[in-house]
């Protein structure tokens, strides 16, 4: 190992134990080690028996990535991940430093990381991938990706790095396309719904991510992994090529996006272990996964439910609202607006409100409190309070609703926040010290 590798593995420990001590982010010690030494990934990661895994696309990739490695290590495998949600190059090191030797070496057979669009070439440049799995495209975060074309290419380029295996949502125009720009021999596998419920993707996708004529669909023949969700709203099995069923499965996190994840991550996960895999062992493991934190994550909030659900753009707030959005819960917002969230928080007038309306929100907050209260204002929505301040807010929130159900739709970096107070109030795990599945 070199020693500039070494000194960059000691100081970024140093800096995650500061940090945990503080109870600080989790993606500092990461930027630490990275700026001692450019190369750590390559010279950490590089060299795993059975490759990098890349998991990236708008929404989804943390719920998905969990899924995923949770999929490998019921069959086996010993997988390095980062789990936090931390998806910057930066978080992956964070993540690595509680793994890895100041000799470098990582202990898995593999590593599955989720990675943001951008990020994930910046990561490719360091290691390329063995296996991608690409999600979907939205608007997100307009002024750091503008358009959902220029997220296309960066998921593109990250498709056309990889050198072993992709597999690609056949649902998604732009991702879909991903295909004709592979290298020469490296395998293609697609996720997707049955064709007898695409009537509901709307749900999920914006318009012009869906195909406008039938015939511009990718030809799957009997090679996709497909989504059929049960009636009940709450179980699904997933189709596989060969015409084995995963399921029926209840997965903890509810809604059709979770589903649509799990059909991804069982997608990768037949291509990764081929003969290898097992039906049933991934039923199993798919119905244990529990949300990540701050993803329809529950809370017990001293005897009553709090949910914690992260809303970072129009697609997905819009899933968020359509999955829970009508249930009678009291109900908190909290935006802010800074780097990792994107600061145009203009998206907010793309989503509709009108499930929140017969109930009304209680307390609106975060950097961006009143201007999501007067977003909710047009739709008819009635604020009980706003109080931009975080801490104050959550306190209000749990003193005025207590034993009553509650939710709290939130940004990344208020969710962030926001979980290491409840953290703290509690008892719950801390980011990085995710014991489940």
């Amino acid at each position: 190992m070199r020693p500039r590798t070494t000194a960059a593995l000691a100081a970024g420990k140093a800096a995650r134990l500061a940090s945990r001590l503080r109870g600080g982010g989790s993606a500092l010690p990461g930027l630490v080690a990275e700026r001692i030494d450019p190369g750590v990934l390559r010279h950490t990661l590089g060299s795993l028996p059975r490759g990098v895994v890349v998991v990236s696309g708008t929404n989804g990739k943390t719920t998905t990535t969990k899924m995923l490695v949770a999929l490998l290590r019921a069959h086996g495998l010993r997988v390095f991940t980062n789990p936090t949600g931390s998806n910057f190059t930066r978080g992956v090191i964070s993540a690595l430093l509680g793994e890895v030797g100041l000799g470098g070496r990582v202990d898995a057979d593999l590593a599955v990381v989720e990675l943001d669009e951008a990020h994930a070439l910046h990561f490719a440049a360091q290691v390329a991938p063995t296996h991608a799995l690409l999600l979907n495209v939205a608007r997100d975060q307009l002024d750091r990706f503008a358009e959902i074309d220029h997220t296309a290419r960066l998921l593109t380029t990250l498709g056309q790095a990889t050198t072993g295996g992709v597999v690609l949502n056949a649902d998604d125009s732009f991702i879909s396309r991903i295909r004709e720009h592979l290298q020469p021999g490296v395998e293609v596998g697609w996720f997707a719904v049955d064709p007898s419920v695409a009537d509901r993707l709307p749900e999920l996708q914006e318009a012009d991510v869906r195909f406008a004529e039938d015939e511009q669909r990718p030809d799957l023949g009997d090679g996709a992994a497909l989504l059929l969700p049960a009636e009940d709203g709450r179980s699904c099995t997933v189709r596989l090529p060969d015409g084995s069923d995963v399921g029926p499965v209840t997965l903890r996190q509810r809604g059709l996006a979770a589903m649509i994840n799990a059909t991804a991550a069982t997608a990768m996960a037949r291509q990764l272990l081929g003969e290898d895999f097992r039906a049933e062992v991934a039923a199993e493991a798919l119905a244990a996964v529990t949300p990540p934190f701050g993803r329809g994550e529950v809370i017990d909030a001293g005897g009553v439910p709090l949910e914690l659900v992260l809303v970072k753009n129009p697609a997905g707030f819009t899933v968020a609202l359509g999955t829970y959005g009508s249930e009678p819960v009291a109900t908190m917002i909290a935006i802010n607006d800074n780097y990792a969230d994107g600061r145009d928080v203009s998206w907010l007038y793309d989503v509709s409100f009108e499930s929140l309306r017969e109930r009304g929100v209680a307390l609106t907050s975060g950097v961006r409190g009143w201007d999501m209260a007067l977003r909710l204002r047009y739709d008819g929505v009635e604020v009980g309070e706003v109080e931009t301040d975080l801490d104050r807010a959550l306190d209000q929130f749990l003193t005025r609703h207590q034993g009553e159900p509650m939710r709290i739709f939130t940004s990344y970096t208020a969710m962030m926040h926001l979980r290491r107070r409840l953290a703290d109030r509690f008892g719950l795990a801390r980011f990085g010290e995710d014991p489940a599945a």
